[in-house]
């Protein structure tokens, strides 16, 4: 008991708890004002000291039904009191349950050390971890001693406040000073909190360490590491995981498998993510829409919509019933690959099936109208969304917008934009990028620029794309000098050109005959780790040949010969029609053998 006092108080002082006086204040004290405020409410209600929390439907209830619990005599026991505490909590009414537990202390209600902890969890979902490291010296003042139930709830809530290495210092404390026995929600707590905050290799490490103590990680804990390790494109180091979790024996489940197969699948290998589906089932393994709609999805983005609906038909013949996600996944399919009458049967279908379509289905199928130059059909299916009692959401605004302006109704779809504010929507930097690149595309680029500083005023930071959108706008209008000032301004921004932004400027310098510069940018993204690729060295020869600078061009086809790429068609139609007119002097064996 001393050791885990002096270690708590430690902790507090060294900062985990901003208040050192240790008094603790509700960082929600809003709501206080309505348990004064509440009227009586017509509710049976027992006098027997055996409280009944069936009548509890709401967080007035609840308040209610604490104020008789205050009144009553004798006073009802702390466990009731608790009961209560945590059925506020079970409504995510977080706040109101701080406001109880002051009344409680305030009224002099019994508490302990579960009241306490019930305490600490509502601070840490309110993100406030440090008034539960304040409550965390109340036990001790209390004379209560913490539970591994106590630190779980501490270290969760540092993972929510994004204090990841506090939250694993915490841990190693209990674990150096065997101050409480990790169980395995502990566990599970610490590695799922590293997974979700990026680090997932330390997860996987603190697995591997766990493997070799008294301490045993459950598949919970297994699961969240596996996929995380697909996330991050670790696909072969899950599967070998996998491989000693099931030596170890203990059994994956369903969650194991599907993300490993959505990991499988995300890299196209498909002939493992069949073989995987045979070991579930041979495992007995029940396979649900989960599992399913992650095939689905992942044929559709690779335009394999036939293969996809194999899937579907494999699912009712085994009794599981597509949803709502399995069917706008197969929209999007379909709109992906141009079969957009076959993608609104999919839709239209949906209502047969006992399903309704969802704001997705209608994005989804909206945005495949658009790519197939059907504005008008997408703009009456942005119309029903309201009808259908279905709230827009940014997604839809976007898409319809990058609709509008892609059919040169640059009007409509600026009134669209402004349009959003009326549903309460705020434009993201997609929302930007899509006005900005519609207005470029339309040859408006004043609007644009416009636009840009309306977007930063509102606080919506423009990224590379939005820097490659202006810039490629500017090179096409013949502004090359401005876009050239934009482009040598982006390290100051923070910002760092990726290679289509690369070669949509030296292809505007080759162009406008500045070769030199051209060949300066093309050393100096080299040193910055951006290399050239096949559409760099055609864009720089296909505009040095429009300038019919075939000496400048030679040179670079020399290059990009030696880099082991090949010049386009357009290309080697252009350097064919200028080599004949030069009677072919041009032309040495060096690039026509290495080409």
């Amino acid at each position: 008991m001393k050791k885990m006092r002096v270690f708590a108080m430690a902790v507090i002082r060294r900062g985990f708890a901003a208040n050192k006086s240790y008094t603790v204040t509700s960082p929600l004290s809003f709501l206080s004002s309505s348990f004064h405020n509440l009227t009586h409410k017509n509710m049976p209600f027992s006098p027997n000291p055996r409280i009944d929390f069936s009548y509890i439907h709401d967080v007035d209830d609840a308040v209610f039904l604490f104020r008789q619990m205050l009144r009553m005599r004798p006073q009802p026991c702390v466990v009731e009191f608790n009961k209560l505490l945590t059925s506020i909590v079970k409504m995510k009414k977080y706040s109101v349950t701080l406001n109880v537990f002051d009344e409680m202390r305030q009224s002099g209600a019994p508490v302990d050390e579960y009241t306490l902890t019930i305490v600490i969890n509502c601070y840490c979902l309110l993100n406030r971890v440090d008034f539960g490291f304040a409550i965390l010296g109340s036990f001790f003042k209390r004379g209560y001693e913490p539970n591994i139930i106590t630190f779980t709830t501490l270290i969760k809530g540092l993972f929510l406040d994004d204090k990841v290495v506090e939250a694993e210092k915490l841990f190693k404390k209990l674990l150096t000073l065997k101050l409480c026995e990790p169980n395995e929600v502990t566990i599970l707590t610490v590695i799922n909190g590293l997974c979700k905050a990026g680090h997932t290799l330390t997860a996987y490490d603190l697995l591997r360490l766990f493997e070799k103590t008294s301490f045993k990680p459950d598949v919970s804990s297994y699961n969240s590491v596996i996929d995380s390790l697909c996330k991050d494109r670790m696909v072969d180091d899950a599967l070998q995981l996998l491989a000693k979790m099931i030596d170890k024996g203990i059994s994956p489940n369903i969650v194991t498998y599907s993300s490993i197969l959505q990991g499988l699948c995300n890299f196209g290998r498909w002939k493992e993510a069949k073989d995987l589906i045979t070991v579930m089932v041979d495992h007995k393994i029940s396979l649900d829409a989960v599992t399913f709609n992650i095939l689905v999805d992942a044929f559709c983005k690779e335009g394999l919509v036939k293969e996809a609906e194999d899937v579907v038909e494999i699912m009712m013949q085994r009794n599981i019933s597509p949803n709502v996600v399995t069917y706008t996944t197969l929209i999007d399919g379909y709109s992906l690959v141009g079969q957009i009458d076959k993608a609104r049967k999919v839709f239209d279908s949906m209502p047969g099936k006992g399903l309704k379509p969802c704001i997705i289905s209608y994005s989804s199928l909206i945005n495949g109208y658009c790519k197939n130059g059907k504005v008008e059909e997408a703009w009456a299916l942005f119309l029903e969304v309201r009808r259908k009692g279905l709230d827009y959401d940014v997604v839809t605004y976007n898409t319809m917008v990058q609709g509008l302006f892609g059919a040169g109704r640059c009007a409509d779809g600026l009134k669209l934009f402004k349009d959003m504010h009326t549903h309460q929507l705020i434009p993201n930097v997609v929302t930007y990028n899509t006005l900005l690149n519609g207005l470029c595309m339309n040859k408006q680029i004043v609007e644009a620029f416009s636009f840009l500083h309306i977007m930063e005023e509102q606080g919506v930071y423009p990224n590379i794309i939005t820097c490659t959108i202006l810039i490629h706008g500017l090179c096409k209008d013949g502004k090359v000098e401005i876009a050239r000032d934009l482009f040598n301004s982006l390290p100051c921004k923070g910002l760092r050109p990726n290679v289509q932004l690369y070669n949509i400027i030296i292809g505007s310098l080759c162009q406008g005959g500045h070769v030199e510069e051209a060949k300066r940018l093309l050393v100096e993204m080299e040193k910055g780790g951006c290399a050239p690729d096949n559409v760099t060295y055609n864009v720089c020869i296909q505009g040095l040949l429009k300038r019919r600078l075939l000496a400048e061009a030679k040179t670079f086809l020399d290059e990009m010969c030696r880099q082991g790429f090949s010049p386009n068609a357009t290309v080697v139609s252009m350097l064919l029609d200028q080599l004949q007119d030069k009677g072919w002097r041009y032309c040495s064996s060096e690039s026509t053998d290495n080409c």
